[in-house]
């Protein structure tokens, strides 16, 4: 079998898998998150379907398949049909960079346990999470509805200004690696040189503007309930109105992938070659550390919504532009400085 067949196999067979057990702690984060919410309210939540109420996130799909898809006479139709296949999209290609594991060794061959391996993995990651917002706009454009378009436009406001200081947080660690490419950053934390004890600010703007970048409380304005009917999704039912819950919590596992890769030190299990263990269990317990720490930051983000009301979203923009961009540009600019003293 030629190269390149098994390199194409072996890339395919990654994808498969990723986006299998992505797709599938889509579906149990929604009940992770009904039944801390239930816990917190001191209520029972799911308990009916399966053990525990396990199976219903597989009764939930079945019901929203089973629902009519109903589309607004005045609505884009076109539009209004894209709008949720760019949400989910953007969500399930953003994990493609994210390394789980260093690499193991299967049947002679040592496989990178990240599904693409590029050398501009930050920018690639900054790029693809600020594609997400036209999926949110364009829904709440298309469909015809004074409160879609309210959450649409308040959507694109609140990523536009928390993008901007989520990049400087992302630069001051790409300034201390020398690198864009997260594989590297993950290697750079090796024992516990963890970016969130040489980063503290720039872990802290980074952990708010992936809250207002994933549309969660406390800054869930594009949906605001009390305000806003459902915000941008107003107006989808069936499988589009899936697709964007789908994309809601995707983008929640993906965003708690990134924080654990670039400031918890990624696959990194402090200690372990140190244990006289074989290079696949080293393999194994990378993956299972890298998977525990992701659960510690989606379960963050079901604490955080359940805790904290919502702000005013005239907080959100003064929050944005007049604290975390200034605090991001002195983080930058102190790292720097930090950098030249210590070369020289």
């Amino acid at each position: 079998m030629p190269e390149w067949l098994i390199n194409l196999l072996i890339t395919l067979a990654k994808i498969a898998v990723v986006h299998g057990v992505l797709l599938t702690c889509v579906a149990y984060t929604v009940y992770l998150e009904r039944k801390v919410s239930a816990f917190m309210q001191d209520r029972i939540g799911p308990n009916r379907v399966g053990p525990f109420g396990l199976l219903q996130p597989l009764v939930d799909v079945v019901k929203l398949l089973m629902k009519e898809d109903i589309v607004p006479v005045n609505a884009n139709r076109f539009v209004h049909s894209l709008a949720p296949i760019i949400s989910i999209l953007v969500a399930l290609s953003t994990i493609a960079v994210v390394p789980f594991g260093n690499t193991i060794n299967i049947a002679g061959r040592d496989i990178q346990l990240q599904i693409a391996d590029v050398n501009v993995g930050v920018l690639y990651f900054l790029a693809l999470s600020s594609l997400g917002v036209y999926g949110v706009t364009l829904s709440g454009w298309s469909s015809n509805n004074k409160y879609s378009l309210l959450g649409g436009l308040r959507s694109s406001a609140q990523m536009i200004s928390y993008e901007l200081a989520m990049g400087l947080a992302v630069l001051a660690i790409v300034l201390m690696n020398g690198s864009l490419e997260l594989d590297t950053i993950v290697k750079n934390q090796a024992g516990w040189h963890w970016n969130v004890i040489l980063q503290p600010v720039g872990f802290i703007i980074f952990i708010t503007a992936a809250l207002a970048e994933t549309n969660r409380h406390p800054f869930d304005f594009a949906e605001a309930e009390q305000e806003l009917v459902a915000g941008y999704h107003t107006e989808y039912s069936s499988m589009k109105f899936a697709l964007f819950f789908l994309a809601e919590y995707a983008n929640v596992i993906v965003m708690s992938a990134v924080i654990t890769t670039l400031y918890c030190g990624g696959w990194q299990f402090p200690f372990v070659h140190s244990m006289g263990l074989s290079p696949t269990l080293i393999s194994i317990l990378q993956v299972l550390a890298f998977c525990a720490k992701t659960f510690f930051w989606v379960f963050f983000f079901v604490w955080i919504r359940w805790t904290i009301p919502r702000f005013r979203y005239d907080q959100l923009m003064n929050l944005g532009w007049k604290v975390f961009i200034p605090l991001g540009i002195v983080n930058l600019v102190v790292t720097g400085l930090v950098l030249l003293l210590m070369k020289h």
